[in-house]
């Protein structure tokens, strides 16, 4: 907490707010696979927003070692976005991302960019989104996920309920690379949750699945074995 109000208090003049969490979930899954072996993974992040729309974010995530990610310890998301609220409920935003793999085995960052829109309505909040990853060595060609998404705050209750469905396509350059994003070719995912929300405390329970077949693959980067149905937990301490 000492050190979260001294970084507030270090916020230049421009900065609307600046906030952080910590966090651990029992697995980082993300479109349905994991990248934390299936294993723990704690995180932190800091986000600062302008009163332009313009938002800057680090999230820093444990991967322990997967191998989806060359044996990667750690994962850091560093995002730039823009966000603008249209009226009448509806928000745009886009951003950039770069993922940036610390203790990996051979070059494994890359880089993805993202459009989001939704609509609120009362408790209830509907989006579409898409991200885009150019093609790179790193991950074996490009990469293209699409989805929707959809939470509504149950009335009078600190619970939240929260699903999604996405696809992920692309081009294939190098096949073992491609299956870091795309285990066996192209996939759906899907996901169902509820949190709980009290103050700066959430507890959120998800259910993760994908189409992806669960044979072995060869790549030594699919790690299909953490790709199938999964309930995870997440708890998240907000400042």
């Amino acid at each position: 907490m000492v050190a979260a109000a001294c970084c507030a208090s270090a916020v230049p003049a421009w900065a609307q707010s600046l906030d952080a969490s910590v966090e651990v979930a029992t697995d980082e899954r993300r479109r349905g696979i994991s990248w934390s072996d299936g294993e723990l993974a704690p995180a932190a992040s800091v986000s600062v927003r302008t009163p332009a729309g313009f938002d800057f974010g680090v999230r820093v995530t444990g991967t322990r070692g997967d191998p989806r990610h060359g044996g990667a310890d750690a994962v850091a998301d560093v995002t730039g976005g823009f966000a603008r609220e249209i009226g009448g409920g509806l928000r745009l935003d886009g951003f950039v991302t770069g993922h940036l793999f610390a203790g990996a085995a051979g070059r494994m960052d890359y880089v993805e960019a993202g459009f989001g829109a939704s609509y609120a309505l009362g408790p209830a909040e509907v989006g579409v989104d898409a991200r885009y990853a150019p093609d790179q060595a790193a991950i074996g060609g490009d990469n293209l996920w699409i989805g929707a998404r959809a939470r509504v705050g149950v009335p009078a209750t600190p619970f939240t309920v929260n699903a999604g469905v996405g696809h992920s396509t692309g081009s294939v350059d190098d096949w073992q690379r491609a299956a870091r994003l795309r285990p066996g070719g192209d996939y759906t995912d899907w996901s169902l949750g509820v949190d709980h929300i009290t103050g700066p405390i959430t507890l959120g329970l998800l259910y993760t699945g994908t189409d992806i077949d669960d044979r072995t693959l060869a790549s030594p980067y699919a790690n299909a074995r953490h790709a199938g149905d999964k309930v995870t937990a997440r708890l998240t301490v907000s400042f």
